[in-house]
């Protein structure tokens, strides 16, 4: 996360797959698009109300990444229960939806609500129940990968860089992924990558100075050859332990996501000795989104945690303690100061132009998967 309020500029190079129009049928009804092979669906809106309940929600997100205090006080305002499960990314949690393992909410990021809503995976909102989506900041409506944010709403937004640990590195030396990449300037320290194809691809991309949503096989293939080059000093693929890794010392060099870090730094009050950054040749900003799986069995009471979530308060709350950009602009007046006025936080201007969404690239995507598992191994 960063500092400068964003500097506010999403419009940063996003050429995501456009949304499919849906025909929607009656109330709860499955209806296909029609025309040539287009098999996007859309399922009509259960017409939910303001702060209706039904059922207790079962809740699909990352880990670490929702105040417990948060989920107590929902429980406790609505008398229910919030069933949490986690994942480490955005295409293991698209395999359980696939898969027919049910859901009320998850947070998928930019790309994945595009492919996701394509698919036909993805419940249409009931605005009307969602009161507080006035409190946005006008640059998270209408997304390029949701444009009439029909199916989803910004929840927390940041950035993919590297945690490193001063003690191993010292205080002087160039903020690059050359140190995976490059063994000269490596030397042999431990690193761990994020277990996701797109983000550790997409590293790799930067580095060799391509975009991270390239469709060129050559270059996708250079990127996977980089990876396999570095694993002597990759040392694990992993999504969920990694900020444990670097201040546990079994790695001297991680590659995740900024709030993770700024967390764990806080919690052991280690700003001292470890250190978070984004690499001069660029990589990742993100949004992740709440938004509702077509088979939900609670739609309702899912629309209520949103729109609690986007509370100004709660909002603050939630940037307040995973120290992750927030969306919510009637929120900015509850972040702490310091959180605000970070630009590891909320990136300034020069930083969001050395960033790129990951866009859903199609059928290319495939390619991602394929050439990563093959440089893991």
């Amino acid at each position: 996360m960063k500092t400068i309020r964003f500097g506010r500029h999403l419009a940063l190079l996003v050429v995501l797959l456009l949304v499919m129009a849906a025909c929607a049928d009656d109330e709860g009804s499955t209806t296909t698009a029609g025309g040539g092979g287009d098999t996007t669906t859309s399922v009509a809106s259960a017409g939910c109300t303001a702060e209706q309940i039904d059922g207790d929600l079962n809740f699909y997100n990352w880990s670490e990444y929702i105040d417990p205090e948060l989920i107590t006080e929902f429980e406790s305002t609505y008398n229910t229960d919030v069933v949490e499960t986690f994942y480490e990314s955005n295409e293991a949690m698209l395999a359980q939806i696939q898969a027919g393992v049910v859901y009320d909410l998850i947070v998928p990021s930019d790309y994945m609500i595009s492919i996701m809503t394509t698919d036909g995976l993805l419940y249409p909102l009931d605005k009307d129940a969602i009161p507080n989506l006035a409190n946005l900041d006008p640059q998270f409506v209408n997304p390029p990968y949701d444009p009439t944010s029909e199916f989803s709403v910004p929840y927390q937004w940041g950035t993919t860089g590297l945690g490193v640990d001063l003690a191993v590195l010292g205080e002087d030396f160039e903020e690059s992924w050359g140190l995976i990449f490059d063994p000269d300037m490596n030397a042999g320290m431990p690193v761990s990558m994020l277990n996701d194809a797109r983000e550790t691809m997409g590293a790799a991309l930067k580095y060799l100075g391509y975009s991270l949503n390239s469709t060129s096989e050559a270059e996708v293939q250079e990127a996977a050859d980089l990876i396999s080059a570095a694993r002597e000093s990759i040392i694990k693929f992993d999504s969920d332990q990694y900020t444990d890794d670097l201040v546990n010392g079994e790695v001297a060099i991680s590659h995740g996501y900024n709030g993770n870090f700024f967390l764990t730094f806080d919690e052991i009050d280690g700003w001292d000795d470890y250190y978070y950054f984004m690499p001069q040749e660029g990589g990742t900003v993100w949004v992740d989104n709440m938004a509702i799986p077509t088979d939900a069995e609670h739609p309702c009471t899912a629309q209520t945690f949103i729109n609690f979530i986007l509370d100004a308060e709660k909002g603050a709350q939630l940037t307040n303690w995973n120290f992750y950009a927030s969306p919510n602009a009637a929120a900015e007046e509850f972040i702490d100061p310091e959180i605000l006025e970070d630009t590891a936080i909320f990136p300034d201007d020069v930083t969001m132009e050395r960033l790129e969404f990951i866009e859903n690239t199609g059928a290319f995507e495939l390619n991602f998967q394929n050439f990563f598992t093959e440089a893991k191994s």
